[in-house]
């Protein structure tokens, strides 16, 4: 009997958005600028990896502002 593995859902921009706390234009802004989570285009749609997202977060400065 073989195991199926269970594919992570893709993330939206709100989605991304909603979990990093900021408004969803500032992704697109980034986008442009070529900076933020990595994303993929999917027709006329970004969707985002979870795992993209956190591994983008953790290697952010940590250098106080």
């Amino acid at each position: 009997m073989s195991q199926t593995s269970r594919i992570a859902p893709l993330w939206t921009v709100q989605d991304v958005a909603d979990y990093l706390r900021m408004p969803v234009q500032t992704l697109y802004s980034w986008r442009v600028q070529g900076y933020g989570p990595p994303a993929r285009r999917m027709g006329k749609h970004l969707r985002y990896r979870h795992d993209d997202v956190t591994a983008w977060l953790e290697h952010l400065d940590d250098g106080a502002a």
